[in-house]
């Protein structure tokens, strides 16, 4: 799945809810998913946060099937900026 693809999955649940942080997953060379403004971009912008991970652990983030919690302390997400804003990604998604 592509970055394009998670965010078509993820636009209509952003759209909708009460997060008003912003916060981006950057993959690396894969590039960038942006949750600001109840939108989803693919723009590279500043945000509150940054949580850095493949494109395969944002999917699997998404779709409930990685701990957040577990996958920080096996380095599998390393987090850049505001932690409150990245506890706040469970009840967006």
């Amino acid at each position: 799945m592509t970055l394009s693809d998670i965010a078509e999955m993820i636009r209509s649940s952003v759209a909708a809810s009460n997060f008003t942080d912003s916060l981006k997953f950057d993959c690396g060379d894969q590039g960038v998913l942006v949750i600001a403004d109840r939108a989803v971009s693919l723009e590279d912008r500043d945000t509150d946060v940054t949580l850095k991970m493949s494109a395969e652990n944002v999917e699997k983030l998404i779709k409930g099937k990685l701990n957040p919690m577990t996958a920080v302390m096996m380095g599998k997400i390393k987090l850049a900026g505001n932690p409150a804003v990245a506890m706040k990604l469970k009840e967006l998604l």
